[in-house]
């Protein structure tokens, strides 16, 4: 006697249950959804914050080795060269990829490794000097620095030995100097004559040069000099900023799907009225045509069933009410025709009114075309 109350509560439970395991499905679903398209939105904004950065950003650093060549073939026994030593220096990475931005300014600086010899001591101040050239060996532009050892007095050299003795035995020293000249401070790329290459010359025939690099540093203005010494930061905001844009669009085009169009459908409405009263005046006008051109002999009742299945099409695609079609040459259904002439005074190529149906007016050339097919029905007078 128990168990019979107890089933509808049973029922209801299972169906309850099924409800919830029903709206949870529904809900884990789009959560999971919700989840995938936002590790996709995060995904395109950092993809599209490192495509910006590697294009924006110009090379930060490049160091290019120099190799020095100079004449050796004259007749001076000594210790000077036959010719100051020049060097061609190609500005192009992979000889193809440009390593200077157009507008970007530069700081070009040769960095000399000197050993610390009294030739060199002695060598005083000399003059390297730097031209770039575009394509067919065209110079565009030219510099000329002066540099030197740094001075040493014979007391710190001597105490300089004698701390780094050990050092310098075991090969981890030398007694050398890296003199730093820069060339150019703010050198400006021109994207109609590209830099190709440098030629620099050091103007000396009594160096002496262990190696030599030409270093080329850009200096940072504006919105790159932010995305160069604040990385973290600007890589932050410009993930958001992405983020941020792509979900709106995301939402906005969501929205557009689930709801239909947001402009208003009023401009719609008076686009497709406007379509309409166009077809009918047309319509009118070819009646008012063909009842002027054929007036005089006959007078003709049109059957408005075909206008009124055009009107339900036209109902059914603009979803708006049916109204009533207001035409300006009254439709009438009897008027008195003249007296029935003998068959030998009616024109030869007239055809037979009585005998006249939809299809006799659309294959007769001689009347005139309509868009709106219509059933003609004559009459002839008592």
């Amino acid at each position: 006697m128990d168990t019979a109350p107890a089933l509808p509560l049973l029922l209801l439970a299972r169906e309850v249950a099924g409800l919830a395991i029903v709206h949870l499905r529904r809900l884990v679903l789009q959560v999971a959804i919700l989840v995938c398209v936002v590790i996709l939105l995060l995904w395109v904004s950092i993809f599209l914050y490192g495509s910006f950065y590697y294009s924006y950003m110009p090379t930060v650093r490049h160091a290019a080795p120099v190799h020095y060549g100079y004449r050796s073939d004259c007749d001076t026994v000594g210790l000077e060269l036959c010719s100051f030593p020049v060097a061609n220096v190609s500005l192009l990475r992979n000889g193809r990829d440009p390593v200077l931005m157009y507008g970007q300014p530069y700081r070009f600086a040769l960095e000399l490794e000197m050993p610390d010899s009294p030739v060199n001591q002695n060598l005083g101040m000399f003059m390297v000097s730097i031209s770039c050239y575009t394509r067919g060996g065209s110079v565009i532009s030219s510099s000329a620095r002066s540099a030197m050892l740094h001075y040493k007095s014979k007391l710190l050299k001597v105490i300089d030995t004698l701390s780094f003795a050990s050092l310098f035995l075991l090969g981890l020293l030398e007694q050398k100097q890296v003199v730093e000249v820069e060339l150019y401070s703010d050198y400006k790329e021109d994207s109609y004559v590209p830099t190709l290459g440098a030629i620099i010359e050091i103007q000396s025939k009594r160096i002496e040069i262990y190696s030599a690099e030409l270093k080329i540093h850009a200096h940072f203005t504006g919105l790159r000099y932010l995305l160069y010494n604040f990385p973290v930061t600007s890589a932050v905001v410009g993930v958001i900023s992405n983020f941020t844009f792509l979900s709106v669009i995301v939402i906005f085009s969501y929205l557009q799907w689930m709801w239909g169009s947001i402009w208003p459908q009023a401009q719609v409405y008076r686009t497709q009225h406007r379509t309409m009263e166009q077809r009918r005046a047309e319509a009118r006008h070819r009646r008012a045509s063909y009842s002027q051109a054929h007036g005089s002999h006959w007078r003709s009742q049109a059957d408005t069933e075909t206008i009124g299945s055009e009107r339900s099409e036209q109902e059914a695609e603009e979803d708006e009410p049916a109204s009533e079609i207001t035409d300006d040459v009254p439709l009438l259904s009897g008027v008195n025709l003249p007296p029935v002439t003998s068959p030998a005074q009616e024109t030869p190529n007239a055809p037979d009114p009585a005998n006249m149906t939809e299809e006799s007016l659309d294959d007769n050339p001689s009347l005139p075309e309509s868009g709106i097919r219509l059933r003609t029905v004559f009459t002839r007078d008592p």
